[in-house]
């Protein structure tokens, strides 16, 4: 009996790490764009993250939440395959928001290894 529990527990340990390891992982090629300096007459500013699912399981992104409403996040809501590649666009508009440099976050959840990615976008906007 004995022997029994202990092959289940190590059965159980062993099917634990096997679904561990093959879930979907996201990988950003960069997590800060600088948008540089631009003048006040032109706000709006893009930035286009990109990033790979690393993982084995298809990976889904479920919300991206940008820190202010002066950021626009868009993203495609269909899972990306393994080894596939995809997009964050964010778009700034500074109009009527003098800020000198910015710095605005965008938080991005997934079902990947690591729930929870910060990405920012920052630059400088001149009178």
């Amino acid at each position: 009996m004995k022997r029994f529990c202990t092959t289940l527990v190590l059965l159980t340990m062993m099917l634990t790490l096997a679904s561990a390891q093959s879930t979907a992982e996201i990988k950003f090629d960069q997590t800060v764009i600088n948008v540089g300096t631009f003048p006040e007459s032109d706000p709006v500013k893009k930035a286009v993250f990109t990033f790979t699912n690393v993982g084995k399981e298809p990976l889904v992104i479920n919300q991206v939440i940008a820190s202010c409403g002066c950021t626009t996040p868009k993203y495609d809501k269909k899972p990306i395959g393994a080894g596939q590649k995809g997009t964050i666009e964010v778009t700034y508009n500074g109009k009527g928001k003098f800020d000198g440099h910015f710095k605005k976050s965008i938080t991005v959840r997934t079902n990947g290894k690591v729930e929870l990615t910060r990405l920012y976008i920052e630059g400088d906007m001149t009178k």
